[in-house]
């Protein structure tokens, strides 16, 4: 229901036909998506990378031959502990792409399957912050959060567990295999694989 009072609203407001793509909802496929950033608070928050890969869950099969990868430049350069976190040089994303451009490809690539990801939420609001100035609309796309389906998966198994949300510890548990971390496409992969496991276990 939610979801069909979000996409009704974003309709309303779309203003470029462009991108009425996003409202054409498939359910065959589901994006997995990661973004790196310059910051963990929203507002200030500006992309560097994008990985995105599509998912056919009837086939248990992530595309990895199709994957979506892009650097993406920033209006201020990263600073010295951003660098530690993501490896990505200030030389690295000043030949990236201008955000504008990455983020119409990436919609491109979504066009109206569901996003998943580890805490997509976040992801979402930092994407919405290029999407509405091009399409008039918030990202209308159904969304599977990967860190609440997992909640509700050990809930079930032991409702008065203390239920650990870590990255390290979905991978541990769900027996998934561990990529390097920080890479926004390796990201976007474990996270699609986390999705498969849960589906696996009933918790798609």
């Amino acid at each position: 229901m939610l979801d069909a009072l979000r996409r009704h609203w974003a309709l309303n407001r779309l203003r470029d036909a462009r991108y009425r793509t996003l409202f054409e909802a498939r359910e065959d496929e589901i994006v997995s998506v990661d973004c790196e950033t310059t910051s963990l608070n929203v507002r200030e928050a500006e992309l560097l990378s994008i990985g995105a890969v599509r998912i056919r869950p009837a086939e248990r099969r992530i595309l990895t031959s199709d994957a979506f990868y892009l650097l993406v430049r920033p209006s201020q350069r990263p600073d010295d502990d951003n660098v530690r976190i993501h490896g990505l040089r200030p030389r690295d994303v000043e030949e990236g792409m201008a955000p504008q451009e990455a983020v119409e490809r990436l919609l491109a690539f979504i066009g109206g399957r569901p996003l998943t990801g580890y805490y997509l939420e976040y992801d979402v609001a930092v994407l919405n912050k290029y999407v509405r100035p091009l399409a008039g609309c918030s990202l209308p796309n159904r969304q599977i959060e990967i860190s609440g389906r997992y909640y509700d998966y050990k809930l079930r198994q032991n409702p008065d567990a203390y239920i650990d949300l870590k990255l390290q510890t979905l991978v541990d548990d769900l027996q998934v295999p561990a990529l390097p971390r920080h890479d926004a496409l390796n990201d976007a992969i474990t996270a699609g694989m986390l999705y498969l496991a849960l589906l696996r276990r009933g918790y798609g």
